[in-house]
This record gives C-alpha cells, sequence and structure tokens, in this order.
C-alpha cells in the first residue's frame, strides 16, 4: 500500500525520533541526500504549481492528472533511489520498508493509473496525487533540513500533522482509483496470463488488484496509528525542548 499522503518512515534524516543518536552519513553522502531531497522538493512544487495553473486556466478540477502526468511519473519513479540509499547504508532505513513503501506507489502510478487510461480522467486520481503532492513537498523539505541541521518548527509541525487529513485523504484516493480500473482489467484481460501456456502458470491481474485492495484493511490502520504515535512523541519532545531553554 502507498504511504498516500501519510509519512514514510522516517529514512534516518529525523533523529529526534531514535533512542540513541545514531551516526549520520559523511560529508559527501550528505552533500549528495541534500542535492537529492532539493531536487525532489523542487519537482513536487512543479506538480502542485502545474495543478494550480491548469485549475486557474480551465476552471475546473477535471482532468487535471494530464498536466501533471509526466513530472509525475519522472519524480515518483525517482524515489526508488531511495531503497539503493537505505541498500547501500547511506541512510540507516529498513530496506523492505522503503522498498515496499515507494513500489507501492510506483505501481499505483504506472501499473494503474499509467496502463489503464480510463481511470485518468476520474476525479479520485485528482485524490491521491494532490494527497501526495503536499504530502512529498513536506516531506523531502524536512529531510533537507533535518540534514542542513536546521529544521523550522513549521515544516516539523507539518509533517507530522497535515498527514492526519491527508493520508486517509490519499488512500480514499487509490482504492477509489484501483476500483474504478477493476472493470476494465477484466474486460480487457491487462496484465493476465491465462493457461494453457508453455510455463504452466496463470496470473489475473483483476484479482491481484482486488487483493491489493483488501491488504490496505490491516496496513492502513497499522501505519496510520504508527504515525500519531509518532507525532506525540516528536512534537511532545519539542514542546519539552522549548521550555527547558
Amino acid at each position: 500500500m502507498a504511504a498516500a499522503g501519510g509519512s514514510r518512515a522516517d529514512n534516518g534524516y529525523g533523529s529526534q525520533q531514535q533512542p540513541r543518536r545514531r551516526k549520520g552519513p559523511g560529508a559527501l553522502a550528505t552533500a549528495y541526500l541534500v542535492i537529492y531531497n532539493v531536487v525532489m522538493t523542487a519537482g513536487w512544487l512543479v506538480i502542485a504549481v502545474g495543478l494550480v495553473r491548469a485549475y486557474l486556466a480551465k476552471g475546473s478540477y477535471h482532468s487535471l492528472y494530464y498536466s501533471i502526468e509526466k513530472p509525475l511519473k519522472f519524480f515518483q519513479t525517482g524515489a526508488l533511489l531511495e531503497i539503493l540509499h537505505c541498500a547501500f547504508g547511506i541512510v540507516p532505513s529498513s530496506v523492505v520498508l522503503t522498498a515496499f513503501q515507494v513500489m507501492s506507489r510506483v505501481f499505483l502510478t504506472w501499473a494503474v493509473t499509467h496502463s489503464v487510461k480510463e481511470v485518468q480522467t476520474e476525479d479520485c486520481v485528482l485524490l491521491f496525487v494532490v494527497a501526495w503532492t503536499i504530502t512529498e513537498i513536506i516531506r523531502y523539505s524536512f529531510y533537507t533540513f533535518s540534514l542542513l541541521n536546521h529544521l523550522p518548527y513549521l515544516i516539523k509541525w507539518a509533517r507530522y500533522t497535515l498527514f492526519i487529513v491527508l493520508y486517509p485523504m490519499g488512500v480514499s484516493g487509490e482504492l477509489l482509483t484501483i476500483y474504478a480500473a477493476l472493470p476494465f482489467v477484466r474486460q480487457s484481460g491487462l496484465y493476465s496470463i491465462s493457461l494453457p501456456n508453455k510455463y504452466n502458470f496463470s496470473f489475473d491481474y483483476y484479482t491481484f488488484l482486488i487483493l491489493v485492495m483488501i491488504s490496505y484493511i490491516p496496513i492502513f490502520p497499522q501505519l496510520y496509528f504508527h504515525m500519531l504515535h509518532q507525532r506525540r512523541k516528536v512534537l511532545s519532545h519539542t514542546e519539552e525542548h522549548k521550555k527547558s531553554e
């Protein structure tokens, strides 16, 4: 399940959640991570501006996906580098967890929204796109300032507060988009493999998408309540630090 509108694991950038202080990345790795996060922040800002401009030009929020389709695909796919960051130890996060969260969004971007053209005009696509866009601008800004050791409280607050609305909003958009894609997938047999074939293997993409939707039921509450716990922990720690100064 995509970390839609929610918050991905802290990827090792925010040390305030760790009970023990971890050694940060070296100077070269830090410089690279700062550049990466600045570029990703700028990329999602481009998507946000594109959405606003398209809305003002059309006077309608319908079918805005086409105005940001290319940058959305590019920058969401660019998040795959975060898996390598974990794999190479540049950031001390779980490779498995990061891969799951990144790949779920890439899957929705390419295997659902890109592949099933009919859903691109659905308003539910805009729902998760807006949630992702706001979340990623905040998230990458958070990482950038954390790496520079100058994290404004407003960005920290936004990172651990706006997910309360953005996460359900994004998840709703994702589920509705997958649901909207189901009849077209069933009719076209998209990505499905039927028997007989020389590999004696079958795969029903329609059923797979239904299983993906069902997987949201146990995963969403866990991630949501985890972030609520993180919010209390991080923001209360910040308030205590302010009082002690």
